[in-house]
């Protein structure tokens, strides 16, 4: 598995800071819906939707606070706030085993995603977007070089991060051998591997989606259990993570609806 061949490779100038807060209305009102509740509620008027995020916050027990446009503005770094923001974590994490029951729970095989450092929270926040949209049952990242769930990958995700579970995990290498003894097919990307459309996802999957510069290291490359590629017809030879697992995502979808 050459560096140089793998296709998950990301070419986006993403910046890769965090807000402090949580901006506009749908991903606050989403927080203000999820187990996870934000510690505060910003807002800068109070009509329309914004008395509805006034009235859930006050009715979950949160402190909401009146400030002026501009302070808003100040606050989320000049993000599109719409008059919300909240301040915490979009966020709680899980374990690998709440993943895997989540899954039984549903009477379903597990699909998860493994982030292999992934450190643009933008990125991040896209693909637990698709992925909560989909249906994944869970996303596994490390807890060093990655992006955490912060309030960027919260704003990102559209508030799909309040809902997803996510396991923070010490060793991905070993997480992955946990995975196989609970019946978890594993597939990385690389352009060498099978074209992804030939490859049986309706028993367990987990896809491992590389990094943004560098792909999947070598150690989680070595513990996967099949390499996919996606065709690649243009001048371009990489994708943007979040694009890359979309499409592998909605690949497994497909293929377990058609066998209902």
């Amino acid at each position: 598995m050459g560096q140089n061949r793998r296709i998950d490779r990301i070419h986006d100038d993403a910046t890769q800071g965090s807000e402090q807060f949580l901006a506009g209305r749908n991903p606050v009102l989403e927080a203000l819906r999820s187990d996870n509740l934000p510690d505060t509620v910003y807002l800068s008027g109070n009509g329309g939707v914004l008395r509805q995020i006034s009235e859930l916050a006050r009715e979950k027990g949160i402190p909401v606070k009146m400030v002026s446009e501009s302070k808003l503005s100040q606050m989320t770094a000049g993000a599109n706030h719409q008059g919300a923001a909240a301040s915490g974590s979009c966020g709680s994490y899980v374990s690998v085993e709440e993943i895997l029951g989540y899954a039984k729970e549903k009477s379903e095989y597990p699909l998860i995603v493994i982030c292999d450092e992934i450190q643009d929270p933008h990125n991040l926040g896209a693909i637990i977007r698709t992925a909560e949209a989909a249906g994944v049952h869970g996303i596994i990242i490390p807890k060093r070089r990655s992006a955490s769930l912060n309030l960027t990958v919260g704003k990102t995700s559209a508030g799909a991060a309040s809902h997803m579970r996510v396991a923070r995990v010490s060793n991905l290498a070993m997480t992955m051998e946990k995975l196989k003894e609970n019946g978890v097919w594993i597939y990385g990307t690389d352009a060498s591997g099978e074209n992804y459309t030939n490859a049986d996802f309706k028993s367990g999957t987990a896809f491992v989606i590389g990094s943004e510069g560098f792909g999947i290291g070598r150690l989680v490359g070595e513990k996967c259990d099949a390499m996919l590629r996606l065709p690649m017809k243009g001048q371009v030879n990489s994708l943007n993570a979040s694009v890359a697992a979309g499409i592998f995502i909605y690949e497994a979808v497909r293929q377990r609806d058609n066998n209902k």
